[in-house]
């Protein structure tokens, strides 16, 4: 039985079968509707190695654009350069305070059960502060995923590499040519690192890297291009700025700017929070019809787990493994 037939016989209540209907109704949109996909990642997906599987939905043209936080834009390439490096701890719930402190001693920075060596950030930021600072100068600033492009082109890194280059997300998305948003590009260790970088005077101004706004322009304009001719579904991991900025384009054109613009045409939200703290994560889909994001007829899916166990199933139910 491959995974899409085990999905189908077994998950048929609550959260399981909401996850099968999200993976229906994406698979629809794509093979019936000729759609395209926006992906969103917030938390730590790509420590997660979300790259094993969403890689492969971005080369068999299911992911059609990519919104994330600069976390997840940067630890893929974290994972790409250090993955032997990386220190899982099975019992991570029992560690103490002592115990953490003996992580940050040894030079680690954990994530739930994954601890990431502080060397492969040092190690990107000497490789990044010499292209910033060329592209501060150059008052020509770039999309942050271009400085890591730069870093996936350059071949005297790829010997380097402790995983297989196919793991990464972020290189299918350059080899695909799909856009990749990241707002909020300071909440970040190497947003950290360029700002003390400009601090300090190494960088010489903040004008390598896009403000947020213009990337909205580009998200705006991708979307304007797009739209005539395909629905665009909005597929969301997490909650936070890597989906409330994306989804936020579609009232901006059709609001602000007065366009008759489409609604986005599918909306699936993989989250573990709730309604009842008033945040943007955990807010249903219909709360979105008020902001003028989604219609009534829009396919929406909410489903409340664990997506570092869902969305490979999901993945993998639309990719028909």
């Amino acid at each position: 039985m491959n995974v899409s037939d085990f999905l189908d016989h077994h998950y048929r209540h609550f959260n399981a079968r909401e996850t099968v209907a999200a993976a229906r109704a994406y698979r629809s949109l794509l093979s019936e509707s000729n759609g395209k996909m926006m992906v969103t990642l917030a938390g730590a997906m790509s420590t997660g190695e979300i790259g094993l599987s969403l890689a492969e939905m971005i080369r068999q043209d299911k992911v059609h654009a990519i919104t994330c936080t600069a976390a997840n834009l940067e630890e893929d390439i974290f994972n790409l350069f250090a993955h032997n490096e990386y220190r899982v701890i099975e019992d991570w719930r029992a560690l103490s305070a002592a115990d953490e402190q003996a992580l940050l001693d040894e030079g680690f920075n954990r994530v739930t059960d994954t601890c990431i060596p502080e060397t492969v950030m040092r190690h990107i930021e000497g490789n990044l502060t010499r292209r910033w600072a060329e592209t501060a100068a150059s008052g020509t600033p770039k999309m942050p995923c271009d400085f890591m492009y730069e870093i996936l082109d350059d071949e005297s890194l790829t010997q380097h590499y402790q995983v297989p280059r196919s793991d990464s997300w972020l290189a299918a998305a350059k080899d695909a040519g799909i856009p990749v948003f990241t707002p909020g590009f300071e909440d970040s260790t190497l947003g950290n690192i360029f700002a003390a970088r400009v601090i300090d005077g190494t960088v010489p101004n903040h004008n390598a890297i896009v403000h947020g706004t213009y990337q909205m322009q580009r998200l705006v304009e991708w979307y304007k291009a797009t739209s005539p001719d395909h629905p665009i579904g909005f597929f969301q991991i997490g909650g936070g700025i890597a989906g409330d900025f994306p989804i936020c384009a579609v009232p901006l054109m059709r609001q602000d700017l007065r366009e008759d613009i489409p609604l986005w045409s599918y909306f699936c939200q993989i989250s573990d929070a709730t309604t009842s703290y008033g945040g943007y994560s955990g807010a249903v889909p219909n709360e979105k019809i008020t902001w003028e994001k989604l219609s009534l007829e829009t396919p929406k899916f909410m489903i409340q787990s664990d997506a570092s166990i869902v969305a490979p199933l999901i993945f993998a139910y639309v990719l028909g493994w």
